[in-house]
């Protein structure tokens, strides 16, 4: 195998037919690992090997599930504000 783990954004580089020989093996690798591998034919990149990550269709209701409320998010908080006690202040930087 040509190349290696790299640092950074740095891919590792493998030649096709080092990938067809052990494609298995290293399919296990990236799924395990998470960095992907770069495969590279006569020398030029041609493809690359990443592991598989599920992606959401939509963000809305991505969190449906696994978010739980806890007590009234509704009614106001019985809370008050210095801007109501005091609305003359005004504020030095």
């Amino acid at each position: 195998m040509s190349g290696e783990s790299g640092t950074g954004s740095e891919a590792r580089t493998i030649k096709a037919s080092d990938f067809k020989a052990t494609c298995l093996r290293l399919m296990d690798e990236v799924a395990e690992s998470g960095d992907e591998i770069v495969i590279t034919k006569n020398g030029r990149p041609t493809a690359r090997l990443v592991p598989y990550r599920k992606r959401f269709r939509d963000w809305f209701g991505a969190d449906r599930g696994s978010i739980e409320i806890l007590g009234d998010i509704i009614s106001p908080v019985d809370v008050e504000w210095e801007a109501e006690t005091a609305p003359d202040r005004v504020l030095k930087p």
